[in-house]
């Protein structure tokens, strides 16, 4: 036993001194757990932010004053007052999302208790903010409405009154989101990356033979490529989170650090054997990454981590439950999100560890007849 954890030491610690000297591997290292965690979080909000609006008001009146006066950064850029004409040839030309087209005499027949409408344009090719954006305007419209008419007359008071609290982000700060679930994602895409490609290296090099003819085992071989790329990714994965995160993003992190880096630990047991799996398959580095492909976008748009497992079909929920993913963002949103305990995620846990016993396996299996055919 000694001589074998022996050998998966060295073993391990000449996997990390062949990734010290490839220079492209320790700038994919770099760039995915600061720059890409910052932009994940920064540049491409979900909310709405900045949407140019444009207002034709053909009232003039002190209502349509007030619903200008209501859009206000950041939401929206400040209203600009334009004709009908310049309305429409803004929204052809893309300046304007919105166009809201307020009526003449629509003060008068609101105070009135007449029918009155007001006409919004939405340009519907930009998703982002489209959908978003008309139901702020709808929303925003009929509050200040509503206030300016209950100081001419009084209204009488609904008789249910739902408060609304937003747990674990009451602001809604979508950078919150953005930065730990990029952590996530490029945990899993870093450990199936470096281990798949440690080994292709080794056989395009020849070294791999080199091992064939030390008294070594496969076992070891393959053991120590998991530790060492995983104990990588899992170091990057700790920095990320206290420099990153928490230090430049300023992100609150609810639950323990440890225990999803625990977690984080199970996760790469199972994604670096899956790596070793599709080396094995693959012939060279280019075949290697048309697999990826194919494997990693199932694996994060079904994980749960973009769209709510409930909201897909049932046997999508069925087969991604042998994914280790799903329960990797479920342990992670849990305990970073909600600053859950291991009483609650033990679940995970346990399924993170039978899958990377399945992964690991299978994967040896296949490592060693691949072996045994090239010896």
């Amino acid at each position: 036993m000694r001589r074998h954890l022996a050998n998966i030491y060295r073993l391990g610690v000449k996997e990390l001194w062949s990734l010290a000297r490839d220079p492209m591997m320790l700038i994919l290292i770099v760039v995915s757990f600061t720059f890409m965690i910052y932009t994940a979080a920064t540049a491409v909000p979900e909310t709405l932010h900045h949407a140019p609006i444009a207002v034709v008001d053909d009232d003039a009146s002190p209502l349509s004053a007030r619903i200008v006066s209501a859009f206000y950064p950041p939401h929206f850029t400040p209203p600009v007052l334009v004709s009908p004409a310049e309305a429409d040839a803004g929204m052809d030309a893309g300046r304007y999302t919105f166009s809201l087209n307020i009526p003449p005499d629509f003060q008068r027949d609101v105070l009135a208790g007449r029918r009155a409408e007001i006409q919004l344009n939405v340009d519907a090719t930009r998703m982002s903010q489209a959908f978003t954006g008309s139901n702020y305007i709808q929303q925003i419209v009929n509050d200040e409405i509503n206030e300016f008419v209950r100081r001419y007359r009084a209204a009488s008071e609904p008789p249910v009154d739902l408060t609304v609290r937003m747990r674990f982000n009451p602001n809604l700060t979508q950078s919150w989101f953005g930065a730990l679930m990029e952590i996530i994602n490029n945990v899993t895409i870093l450990s199936i990356i470096l281990t798949g490609a440690a080994l292709i290296r080794e056989r395009e090099h020849g070294t791999i033979e080199h091992l064939l003819v030390m008294p070594v085992t496969p076992s070891e071989i393959m053991v120590a490529k998991v530790w060492s790329m995983g104990l990588v990714v899992l170091a990057a994965a700790g920095l990320s989170l206290t420099f990153v995160v928490r230090g430049l993003l300023q992100v609150p992190v609810e639950g323990s650090v440890a225990l999803f880096l625990a977690g984080a630990a199970l996760h790469l047991y199972a994604t670096t054997s899956m790596g070793i799996f599709l080396a094995t398959l693959a012939r060279s580095m280019p075949q290697f990454g048309m697999l990826l492909v194919l494997v990693l976008l199932p694996l994060q748009m079904l994980s749960g981590g973009t769209t709510p497992r409930e909201s897909m079909p049932r046997f999508v929920q069925d087969i991604m439950l042998a994914a280790p993913t799903t329960h990797f963002v479920e342990l992670g949103q849990a305990i970073l999100f909600r600053g859950a305990g291991l009483d609650v995620a033990w679940k995970s846990f346990l399924a993170l560890a039978l899958i990377g016993g399945i992964l690991f396996a299978f994967s040896l299996a296949r490592f060693r007849k691949t072996l045994s055919q090239m010896a």
